[in-house]
């Protein structure tokens, strides 16, 4: 019968060669997670500013094809005359301008909603032109909303803007450099402090402080 002394004198522990190597995966696999969420995020934002840039183009776009704002276009019978696309979609008041309050920027009514409806009627975005209210209102690349707003915001950014809600700090503060100046106080890209999971509308209170990568924002980008 063997000891108990010469079978405990048998088991071996880790040496410090496979230590080492199981610290150096370790490491390798929490560098790669790390950088393949930077990798995303960063990807977020370019698509952002894509998204913000391509929402200026086709409004532009618009404007050369039926000389009127997309949104403030009418009547409803001009609409529907166009073309199938255009049955389901709502008619602005034709007065020249697009009028939407900061309050009405993610709610997607009047003005709003039809800014990208006929957008989409158009062609000149994706998606359906029949959906109506916060349905009509593109999804931003952080699962808030894009919307779109002509009232002064942010310190008396006057000009119609389009906003994201839901946007993390570190990713406003991205997008703020990627477009802009890097501050949510000045330039043609303004903040919001928002709340999180909450479609925060834009103020026309000037952001206090710096960004903070522990809050979330509401950005505005004047096109």
């Amino acid at each position: 019968m063997n000891s108990p002394i010469k079978n405990m004198k048998k088991q071996k522990g880790f040496t410090l060669i496979e230590i080492a190597i199981v610290l150096v995966i370790i490491g390798l696999l929490v560098g790669g997670v790390l950088q393949g969420q930077e990798l995303i995020e960063n990807s977020r934002v370019k698509q952002a500013a894509k998204d913000m840039n391509g929402t200026a183009a086709a409004m532009f776009a618009y404007q050369d094809r039926y000389k009127r704002l997309p949104g403030d276009d009418g009547n409803a019978a001009a609409l529907t005359a166009r073309g199938a696309s255009w049955a389901a979609v709502l008619a602005g008041d034709l007065d020249g301008t697009l009028d939407v309050d900061l309050a009405g920027t993610f709610v997607g009514a009047t003005e709003s909603q039809a800014f990208w409806q006929q957008l989409r009627a158009a062609g000149f975005i994706a998606g359906n032109p029949a959906e109506t209210a916060q349905l009509a209102l593109p999804v931003n690349a952080w699962g808030g909303f894009m919307g779109i707003t002509t009232a002064a915001m942010g310190g008396a950014l006057e000009g119609t803007k389009v906003c994201l809600s839901q946007v993390p700090g570190s990713s406003a503060l991205a997008l703020d450099n990627e477009l802009d100046d890097g501050l949510g106080a000045t330039g043609n890209l303004r903040a919001t402090l928002g709340v999180s999971a909450t479609n925060t509308a834009p103020t026309n209170t000037a952001l206090a402080a710096v960004y903070n990568e522990d809050n979330v924002y509401t950005v505005c980008y004047r096109i």
